[in-house]
């Protein structure tokens, strides 16, 4: 281990690194730097999100109320937020568990899931009660780059490292 600059040291591992998440970094490896505080503040912060949003929301509806633009449309507004709410909620739920097969059509969804992040905040919220979103999916890609390393590295022929020394008389 070395020290760097800024005082903190490095601890350097050969192999694979785990993938940072976001608001948590790699403290979702070992649950150490706060991963606790961190997951009840992304919890609280997500769910105030939402309830901002759809406050926010609700001012906006008031304001098609106020405009008196008919039923229809109001019903249209209302029916169309339920709908991309639903598939945000979907979609990012999905994410914490798998990639994305066809990242092209996670792209074309980009706009649906916008309108409906309340859905995305909420999946946010609910996952981050159990575990830092996305971790199962990074902790599995992990333990699977660590264990092809382990095995690339104890079957290589002339690995150095993996030999014993043998003392010379």
């Amino acid at each position: 281990m070395s020290d760097d600059q800024t005082g903190q040291t490095d601890k350097t591992i050969a192999g694979p690194r785990p993938e940072p998440l976001r608001f948590f970094g790699t403290t979702w490896v070992d649950h150490d730097g706060g991963y606790g505080l961190r997951r009840a503040g992304v919890a609280a912060g997500s769910l105030a999100a939402a309830v901002a949003s759809a406050l926010v929301l609700r001012f906006a509806y008031q304001g098609l109320a106020i405009a008196d633009v008919g039923g229809f449309v109001n019903g249209l507004v209302v029916v169309m937020f339920a709908v991309c709410t639903a598939i945000a909620f979907s979609r990012t739920w999905q994410g914490f568990t798998r990639r994305p097969a066809d990242p092209s059509r996670e792209d074309a969804l980009r706009s649906l899931k916008a309108i409906g992040f309340i859905g995305s905040l909420l999946a946010y919220f609910v996952r981050s009660l159990t575990e830092a979103p996305g971790e199962k999916l990074a902790r599995a890609e992990y333990e699977t780059a660590r264990a092809q390393y382990e095995k690339r590295r104890a079957t290589r022929a002339g690995n150095p490292a993996a030999r014993k020394r043998t003392k010379r008389k």
